[in-house]
């Protein structure tokens, strides 16, 4: 059943849609996906160019948006817009440790994860698209691993464009996860000094939580095992527009005096299980590493192994000294998935994910060379979660894309710029800029 409704200066239509969980196998399984249809009030009885959102991840369902929030308010000036939760995301089939069991064991469901990959995604969009348009092209819109999905896009159904958007998502067309780390590492190095410049008295206030944490075992309310190492992962925070200012607050409250003496405030705490949880996210866990498979090589937890390359990431070599603590960016590693509640039970399946070697390419060298499809995309100068150098390298690679790369925003520019950044992209695709 389909169901309208409104809020201000929206109309808003509940779209459900069938899909093949493995489009090689179009008579097999089957699961459902989700997408949420937005339209001006104002155009709502008009016929519009569709254009469709890949939301940044993985493992993240779409923004759920307050009317015309963001880049929305200008995609609605001439476009019906979709929001799609994509695979396991969202209120399409979840895929997380609840629904993971009705796989059967890890190898089963790791064998179900593999169909959660960008190429199945876009294969889902195309599914969707004849229902939605009537056959007609779209402009996709892909932000960070939207991106992703984006190029993948361009290389397995270029057909199904009329434009392609990326903000803070062009990927390595060849690197392998290790490739993807060992560029990130120096990244999220230069994030913290730069927070550190700006918050100097963030150094000691660090350098002690982390201390505290070393000396003491730590469980937040919801079970999540606080460790140093997992405190470094707040470092995520960074790569976004007002990601230095919410660390800053975080560390600024975070002892209280007890009759036991200092501890971790109950606030404190809150906060850092809002941020480090991945109960509501828990397919980005999982399958973080496996959108950089594309060959016969197993990722092998590349983040964690990687790191080991970094000593000045090693919180308890810090404390020894007198360094400032580094904390950690966009990178999963295998003792979350003992520290997190929500992905204990799914450690096993993500291992034998990170075992795997067999990942198929998920990019078209020759066929993105040959691009006809109007291409536009934002590089963030120093995006601390996709590499520059990279994406200036996919951006070359792929026939008449234009690039706006800026240091005016982070990666999450697209948000944070309102309606510019969309705005100027569309003129890009349109040579009116």
């Amino acid at each position: 059943m389909t169901v309208s409704y409104r809020q201000p200066g929206v109309v808003l239509t509940d779209r459900h849609f069938t899909v093949p969980l493995d489009h090689a196998d179009p008579t097999g399984e089957t699961i459902e996906l989700y997408a949420r249809e937005v339209v001006a009030t104002d155009k709502a009885h008009q016929e519009l160019p569709w254009l469709v959102y890949l939301q940044g991840g993985p493992g993240f369902g779409a923004n759920r948006f307050v009317g015309k929030g963001a880049w929305l308010g200008r995609a609605l000036k001439e476009f019906r817009v979709l929001l799609l939760d994509q695979r396991g995301t969202g209120h399409s089939t979840p895929a997380n440790r609840q629904t993971l069991p009705l796989r059967g064991g890890p190898s089963a469901q790791a064998d179900y994860l593999t169909h959660f990959r960008a190429d199945s995604i876009v294969r889902d969009c195309e599914a969707i698209r004849r229902e939605v348009t009537g056959g007609a092209p779209w402009t996709v819109l892909g932000q960070s691993f939207g991106g992703f999905c984006t190029v993948s896009y361009l290389s397995l159904a270029p057909e199904g464009l009329t434009a392609a958007i990326i903000t803070g998502g062009l990927p390595s067309l060849d690197a392998h996860a290790d490739d993807v780390y060992r560029a990130a590492y120096p990244r999220i190095e230069r994030k913290v000094a730069a927070h550190y410049a700006r918050y100097p008295q963030d150094v000691e206030r660090a350098r002690r939580i982390a201390d505290h944490l070393i000396a003491n075992e730590v469980v937040l309310p919801n079970g999540y095992r606080l460790t140093a190492e997992a405190f470094q992962s707040l470092g995520i925070v960074l790569g976004g527009s007002e990601g230095s200012h919410r660390l800053h607050y975080l560390l600024e409250n975070a002892f209280v005096r007890t009759p036991q003496g200092p501890a971790l405030s109950d606030a404190f705490q809150e906060d850092v299980q809002g941020l480090l949880s991945y109960a509501g996210h828990p397919l980005y866990a999982l399958v973080h590493e496996a959108i950089y498979g594309q060959d016969a090589r197993a990722t092998a937890w590349a983040a964690e192994r990687v790191r080991a390359e970094f000593p000045q990431f090693d919180a308890a070599k810090t404390l020894a000294g007198d360094g400032p603590l580094q904390f950690t960016g966009e990178s999963i590693h295998p003792w979350m998935f003992d520290c997190d509640p929500a992905l204990r039970p799914l450690r096993e399946t993500a291992d034998l994910l990170a075992a795997r070697a067999d990942w198929t390419p998920l990019y078209d060298p020759a066929r993105l060379a040959a691009n006809e499809v109007p291409v536009a995309a934002a590089v963030y100068h120093d995006d601390m979660y996709v590499d520059t150098a990279h994406s200036l390298a996919t951006a070359r690679a792929i026939r008449g894309l234009r690039t706006w790369v800026t240091d005016e925003f982070e990666h999450d520019g697209v948000r944070a710029g309102g309606t510019r950044v969309l705005d100027r992209l569309l003129a890009l695709t349109r040579d009116e800029a």
